[in-house]
């Protein structure tokens, strides 16, 4: 049984990694940027290109708001979400979570390790004195939003299209590529650069890869992928954890 073949992999892994695409947020509802029913058919995704926010705030975050505090804010982790926390929490999952997501659903789950490689929507940075706050703590009722402390403007501590990637959590992720042993990936296609080459060089550096995917990806098509669990990340990890002879997530 290949859930049983999974179990065995992590079992005997030193350093294994969870590593998230938008696919595991489907399941809290969450729809995916890419693809069908994404958000980008919905929304211009040149209302978060960096040039335009910069020059035009005002057209950006109202459509921010929309998408990252009022939709997003609706969100709570799913099962996925819950196993991977939980197998950390049984050190089973030494290198905690890379994740590409920006929902918080991790954290919310109980993971206390997640490199945030396009960064996090739970944060807001003041793009004149950089502090952050808490965007719970911010009102989003008043657009765009500006610093208490010095009257700059607030914007998601996120990546947009155009800016780099933090590097804090690259230099992490890329290390966790080059140390883990494992990778477990779930919900993610492989076709956002620069993420899609952390599970790859994953692989090269001989780690086993663990994949929970609804469809074929990049990683399954390119042969990274060494197990491929193909089912919804809720019913992967139920299954998993069965595997593993753990309670359900």
């Amino acid at each position: 049984m290949i859930y049983r073949q999974a179990a065995e992999a992590i079992r005997g892994a030193t350093r294994a990694v969870g590593f998230t695409g938008a696919g595991i947020s489907v399941e809290s509802g969450i729809p995916p940027f890419r693809g069908e029913g994404g958000l980008w058919g919905k929304y211009d995704p040149a209302l978060l290109q960096i040039d335009h926010f910069m020059a035009s705030p005002e057209t950006s975050w109202p459509v921010i708001r929309e998408i990252f505090y009022d939709f997003f804010g609706e969100a709570s982790p799913n099962a996925a979400h819950r196993g991977l926390a939980e197998l950390e929490r049984r050190e089973l999952l030494a290198g905690g979570v890379i994740t590409q997501n920006i929902d918080n659903l991790h954290q919310e789950a109980g993971s206390r390790t997640v490199h945030e490689f396009h960064g996090t929507a739970g944060r807001l940075l003041c793009l004149a004195c950089r502090r952050t706050r808490p965007s719970g703590e911010v009102d989003l009722q008043r657009l765009p939003p500006t610093c208490p402390d010095c009257g700059g403007l607030f914007k998601p501590d996120f990546i947009f299209f155009g800016e780099a990637i933090p590097e804090a959590a690259s230099r992490a992720s890329f290390r966790e590529a080059e140390e883990a042993d494992l990778f477990l990936l779930v919900g993610t296609t492989g076709e956002v650069m620069p993420a899609c080459l952390i599970p790859s060089l994953a692989k090269q550096n001989g780690a086993t890869i663990i994949e929970i995917n609804v469809d074929e990806s990049n990683y399954r098509r390119r042969g990274v992928t060494d197990i491929f669990l193909q089912d919804k990340a809720t019913t992967a990890f139920n299954r998993l954890f069965e595997a593993l002879e753990l309670p359900p997530p």
